[in-house]
């Protein structure tokens, strides 16, 4: 990542979804001048807005959005290829003079953006045997491969994302290591970087969830997905993941009623939330603010302006 002359921070919101990072975000780029790159994964696709709380435009405050609405339903994004993307824009931002605003829920995309990391490479003959595997013996008998060959790996990935599971085992029959070992390593890389974490109570946090999905579903999460059905969701690989699009769907072949598919959406967003909360509190580096401290946006402001200050005192 390419720094200018007087290197502006790069700083990322995180934490849990519907802990109120878009807010802290919106506020933080108004003071700072700066412009917001998305972290989430789902919300490079088009037309996924109502499934990924996507902020509209009306109410972005003026302030460029960057990698919102790059792809098609039935395109898949890599870890690798967001990386790419992001540290472009964030190249760009900089160059400029202004400071990038990171934001979203995708720790390990925001730890690929933020740390130094390299992916390995990949084989289609060996991607393809092993997702003939997938389709002949089942996600279960691969996860358990990988929990045999990579516990860590295992226990991070989880046992319904098959596309990341498929991914691991390659990278563990190219490399002879771990999966796990090929992770970000918390390493800048870029050094003028910082992360603030939203915190907040998980009661609280399960509240806003239920509140949030309902809204979802009043917002026509469903009317949404079956236009997305129309586009070819299902033939995409990652968009299809999006939790409230598998509900929804499964509402619309008639499998599950209303309530049922909102019950199911709240369920698996607290999970994720869980997963998210988990991998930001391992992080040492992460500054904290409170959800609901009224200073929480002067917090944040005297930690980026501390960093700006150190970059201008070396370049000095």
């Amino acid at each position: 990542m390419s720094t200018a002359a007087h290197p502006r921070p790069i700083v990322a919101i995180v934490g849990a979804t519907a802990s109120g990072k878009t807010g802290l975000s919106l506020d933080l780029a108004t003071e700072l001048g700066a412009e917001i790159v998305n972290t989430d994964a789902m919300q490079l696709y088009r037309g996924m807005d109502v499934a990924t709380a996507k902020l509209p435009p009306a109410q972005r405050r003026g302030i460029a959005h960057h990698l919102l609405d790059r792809l098609d339903v039935t395109e898949t994004a890599t870890v690798a290829d967001f990386q790419g993307w992001a540290r472009a824009e964030i190249a760009d931002i900089r160059s400029r003079g202004k400071v990038p605003v990171l934001v979203g829920g995708s720790a390990l995309y925001t730890r690929a953006i933020l740390d130094r990391f390299d992916f390995p490479g990949t084989d289609e003959s060996v991607r393809r045997e092993l997702e003939a595997e997938l389709a002949g013996a089942g996600i279960e008998a691969l996860h358990q491969r990988l929990v045999d060959l990579d516990a860590e790996a295992a226990a991070k990935i989880g046992p319904d994302n098959a596309r990341r599971i498929v991914r691991a085992l390659e990278v563990i029959a190219l490399t002879g290591r771990p999966y796990s070992a090929s992770l970000p390593r918390p390493t800048y890389a870029d050094p003028h970087s910082v992360q603030i974490g939203v915190d907040i109570d998980r009661p609280t946090l399960d509240a806003r969830i239920a509140t949030r999905v309902r809204q979802m579903y009043d917002d026509g999460l469903i009317e949404e997905v079956e236009r997305l059905l129309d586009l070819g969701l299902e033939q995409g690989q990652t968009a299809r993941r999006a939790i409230g699009c598998r509900e929804a769907v499964a509402f619309l072949r008639g499998e599950i009623g209303r309530d049922e598919a909102v019950v199911r959406t709240q369920a698996a967003t607290r999970r994720f939330a869980r997963r998210q909360d988990g991998w930001f509190r391992k992080d040492p580096r992460v500054v904290w603010v409170r959800f609901d401290d009224e200073d929480r946006v002067r917090r944040a402001l005297e930690v980026v302006r501390a960093l700006d200050r150190s970059a201008t005192a070396e370049q000095g």
